[in-house]
């Protein structure tokens, strides 16, 4: 089986690259530098060229609540391009399968927890990344329309939030899992205070991305429905409690302290995972284990090297 990841030099597509090829699957590796995928006709052409029987799209604009707050136009159009170039150009192809992963920022704010596939479009999405949930949303709706009106077999997957080697460390537009390892580290070093976003209550699901690297490979294999599928741990925790892991990971033993004038974002947020589970698949890498290893591999490779 050919494998093309779009965004496979990412947090989530390189998870994705590396477990693909330890089961020797024959992988195609595309970033922006390989085509942009915001050009229609530049990736209609690379499609054409190459043929992949699978493409898993991996390729997406992401941000944490201060950049979807900023940039909602960018976060609405760039990833409704991307994702929509995407699957015409396979549909041109006619590519037999395809992957695409969303978000769990699909679900309405204040969706009853644990949160099940069904509960989509049940109430108003959380405003601070609307925009971004939207594009999502449409992607999935595109995938269900593909194999309604053409017979594919493709597929929706919605990880949660998700962490591990390759994330975006830049404080003006990462997600809270790895702008926390940076501002713990660099505070470790200097001896500052760490000032954080909102109250710290919200509670939120992490997932390592060799986890779900190994649920993909899983999807590939076994699953075959107009329903998108959750992929996470099941289990959730606050904020403060990761910060205070993360603080704890990274040898610091500062002040903390939490700006309650920002936005805190959604106020829970943790998924019902039993039917991925039902295919054979479970997180095996605990949070706790995940944080020492992320922050690990941060301080080895972007710390030391400025």
């Amino acid at each position: 089986m050919s494998v093309l990841v779009a965004g496979g030099t990412g947090l989530v597509g390189s998870a994705i690259v590396r477990e693909l090829q330890s089961r020797n699957v024959d992988v195609l590796v595309v970033n922006s530098k390989v085509v942009d995928l915001l050009d229609r006709k530049a990736t209609f052409a690379y499609i054409a060229d190459h043929k992949p029987e699978t493409i898993i799209d991996a390729a997406a604009m992401v941000g944490g609540i201060g950049a979807n707050n900023s940039y909602p136009v960018d976060f609405l159009s760039n990833n409704v391009q991307i994702q929509t170039n995407l699957m015409d150009a396979a549909h041109a192809a006619k590519v037999p399968g395809f992957l695409f992963l969303g978000s769990s920022c699909i679900y309405p704010r204040d969706c009853a927890q644990p949160i099940k596939e069904e509960y989509l479009l049940t109430g108003p999405l959380e405003l601070t990344n609307s925009a971004y949930a939207v594009a999502k949303i449409a992607g999935i709706e595109l995938i269900k329309s593909y194999r309604k009106q053409y017979g594919y077999k493709w597929i929706s997957a919605m990880p949660t939030n998700l962490y591990g080697p390759n994330d975006n460390f830049d404080l003006e537009n990462s997600h809270v899992f790895p702008a926390l390892i940076r501002k713990f580290s660099e505070a470790a070093q200097s001896g500052d205070a760490v000032q954080l976003w909102g109250t710290g209550s919200p509670k939120r699901e992490f997932l390592h991305v060799d986890d779900l690297a190994k649920a993909v490979a899983v999807l590939l294999e076994k699953y075959n429905s107009d329903s998108h599928i959750n992929i996470g741990s099941g289990e959730d925790v606050t904020i403060k409690d990761l910060a205070t892991s993360i603080a704890m990971a990274t040898g610091f033993t500062g002040e903390i302290k939490w700006d309650a004038t920002k936005p805190d974002g959604t106020p829970r947020k943790v998924m019902d995972v039993s039917r991925i589970k039902a295919l054979g698949w479970k997180p095996e890498i605990s949070l706790q284990d995940g944080i020492a290893q992320t922050v690990e591999w941060y301080q080895a490779n972007k710390m030391s090297k400025g």
